[in-house]
């Protein structure tokens, strides 16, 4: 043909072999992603047969990224984002010390250069938004409290990578780079000078979007959603989700995905923000499938070959020493044994932040190009084997309790938030409502049953929600509600309903179980998002189920509101 068809090719080859080698993959059993990323092995460079082109795969990867981070936008609010700072700041900068020092150390041992040694333990210690972002979705934990946390947490490593980004230039210099002529190495004004300038910018950008964005973006959706066009309505989606990406990045030098994921948030006050949402979800998914191809076409498989110890060592900190230190760190701040397996699990891969340093690295001779492959197939490996990890979560706990006493009594520790204080009105504490999970849809039924005087007990996983509440006056334990501790707490053998107003449905059937276990005659109100699990739940008789937010929220409420006879 006479003109140049790479992008029709790049993306017609891509989603090919990704739609073939994920059925395959789907077929054994693994998870799809693992298909994507043979496809991109499969059209790169490194293996003989059509070359896709890298550059405009990883441009199209790009704007799944940003897609992506706008969807978690919309559905994660300010609030959200706020209510886990105390645990994701802190522990998102330790883990990525801790992460970074492991890198640093083995490297040093092999001989490299303390600048390569440090820019390559930074590149192992920040982890994927997209591979984060789909399995909390395939496990429905995006809207729990342990997604919640592990966002927060991935949002906190992307402004600190954000920072190393703009730093490393000025640095190189001093940190042995010899692409980086003496006389222009950085002086410790320069340095300073430098981290204010990106610590202004970043402030910035975050201040117009809450001052600007949050008041223009959602009047303008409501602008666009009355012209009654529906392709105008996803044309305005994409052009905000691209936009704001793009000019963040251009302006402020914050990266694509935090720039969408501020836009998605802002987007959120709209009363469109659902439509939206479901909008985007295919664009968003078809150009994340085209970030794991790219991914594949990175990686070099003769690494495997000839570096086998060292990539051992690059996996074992990327899986296990990055998911122990996220764990440790979770039980240091008093959350359950089970979010801090998920918490810990959703870090312990690498990904799209890790290319960017890993390939700055090496073109300021910083890092050999040896590490640069290392990256690659350790993040291609971490990839792969990040859905299993997830699958394992549940029975991992329950083996560890079963065999570690160390691991009960943690779960049993001595707790102030995790049991109900002396002083709390009995009155409160017989026929009361057990309400799991104090979100927008908790808040919602709290509200309406403190209207009509019914009393209720909250069971929540955010400690710091916990803390609020009682301060308030309002009883409330912190923990898993999957386990007898946190429901017995909570007085559950004396309720006479237990809702659960949290969108995980996996853990459901164990909490109405444990529930029906303590007290046979108690009530059951849930809540879930489609037609098809709400059929399952209602076919297990698990209670009374709810489907949607605001609507479920009002129908829940109505419903305990009428069955428990309240006062109006």
């Amino acid at each position: 043909m006479p003109h140049d068809v790479s992008l029709i090719a790049t993306i017609a080859v891509g989603f090919g072999l990704a739609m073939v080698f994920g059925l395959i993959a789907a077929q054994l059993r693994m998870p799809p992603l693992v298909g994507y990323l043979l496809a991109g092995i499969v059209c790169g460079p490194f293996t003989p047969g059509f070359v896709a082109d890298v550059g405009l795969a990883g441009q199209l990867a790009e704007i799944g990224v940003m897609l992506l981070m706008f969807g978690v936008g919309l559905h994660f609010s300010l609030k959200d984002l706020l209510a886990v700072r105390r645990i994701a700041v802190p522990g998102a900068i330790v883990q990525i010390a801790v992460a970074t020092v492991m890198g640093l150390g083995v490297s040093l041992l092999w001989g490299w250069s303390l600048g390569g040694a440090l820019v390559f333990g930074l590149c192992l210690s920040v982890a994927s938004t997209v591979v984060l972002l789909r399995a909390l979705e395939a496990k429905g934990l995006l809207k729990s409290i342990n997604g919640q946390i592990a966002v927060g947490w991935l949002v906190v490593e992307d402004l600190v990578m954000v920072m190393v980004l703009v730093l490393l230039p000025a640095l190189a210099g001093l940190l042995g780079s010899v692409a980086q002529p003496v006389n222009e190495v950085a002086t410790a004004s320069d340095i300073w000078e430098t981290v204010g300038l990106t610590l202004a910018k970043v402030t910035a950008f975050i201040v117009l979007m809450l001052v600007v964005g949050r008041r223009v973006l959602p009047k303008a959706l409501w602008w666009v959603a009355r012209t009654g066009s529906q392709e105008l309505f996803t044309l305005s989606i994409v052009a905000v989700a691209l936009g704001v990406a793009f000019g963040a990045a251009k302006l402020f030098d914050v990266s694509f995905a935090l720039g969408a994921f501020f836009a998605g948030m802002m987007m959120r006050e709209s009363e469109f923000s659902h439509r939206a949402a479901d909008e985007s979800l295919p664009l968003r998914d078809a150009f994340a499938v085209l970030f794991f191809v790219s991914v594949g076409m990175l990686f070099d498989p003769m690494v495997i070959v000839q570096q086998p110890v060292k990539l051992l060592a690059v996996v074992a900190i990327i899986l296990l020493g990055k998911t122990l230190a996220a764990v440790a760190l979770v039980l240091l701040f008093r959350y359950p044994l089970n979010t801090a397996l998920i918490v810990g699990v959703s870090l312990a891969q690498i990904g799209e932040f890790s290319f960017i340093l890993a390939g700055m690295g090496v073109a300021l001779k910083l890092m050999p190009v040896e590490g640069q492959s290392l990256v690659l197939a350790g993040a291609l490996i971490s990839i792969a084997l990040n859905a299993a990890l997830f699958a394992a979560v549940e029975p991992a706990r329950r083996w560890i309790l079963a065999r570690s006493a160390l691991a009960r009594k943690l779960e049993q520790r001595d707790d102030p938030l995790a049991e109900l204080p002396m002083s709390t009105d009995p009155k409160l504490l017989s026929k009361q409502v057990v309400l799991v999970g104090y979100g927008r849809v908790g808040r919602r039924i709290a509200h309406a049953l403190r209207e009509r005087h019914i009393p209720y007990v909250v069971a929540e996983q955010n400690r710091e929600i916990v803390d609020a509440l009682r301060k308030k006056g309002v009883p409330a334990v912190s923990g898993d509600a999957q386990t007898p501790e946190v429901l017995i707490q909570a007085h559950v053998t004396r309720a006479a309903m237990l809702v659960i107003a949290i969108p995980d449905t996996v853990n459901v059937r164990n909490m109405v179980e444990i529930a029906r276990t303590l007290n046979p005659e108690i009530q059951v109100v849930l809540r879930t998002h489609n037609e098809e699990e709400a059929e399952l739940l209602r076919k297990e008789s698990l209670g009374e189920v709810f489907i949607g937010e605001d609507e479920l929220a009002r129908g829940m409420s109505a419903h305990i509101v009428q069955q428990l006879g309240g006062r109006p």
